[in-house]
């Protein structure tokens, strides 16, 4: 899986999650939002959410904090 991490209109990241044959620069074209912050690819690992590598595409790489954030939005939707 692909990942998108936006940053919303009141300043807040967020995550837009996709299968890997989508482009990138497809998937960044559909989005409202203005700002793209960082992009890779995301596993599902027995520790959680794992985001690696990048998009030459869009020039974005996997943030140190998406993981995180991905994983807070999967909790929050569980609750």
């Amino acid at each position: 899986m692909k990942y998108i991490m936006f940053e919303d209109f009141s300043g807040a990241s967020v995550p837009v999650i996709f299968p890997s044959r989508i482009n990138f620069d497809e998937m960044r074209e559909q989005m409202p939002y203005t700002t793209a912050l960082s992009a890779g690819y995301i596993t599902l690992t027995s520790e959680g959410v794992r985001c690696h590598g990048q998009s030459k595409s869009l020039q974005l790489e996997a943030g140190p904090e998406d993981a995180a954030i991905i994983q807070a939005k999967f909790e929050d939707a569980a609750s």
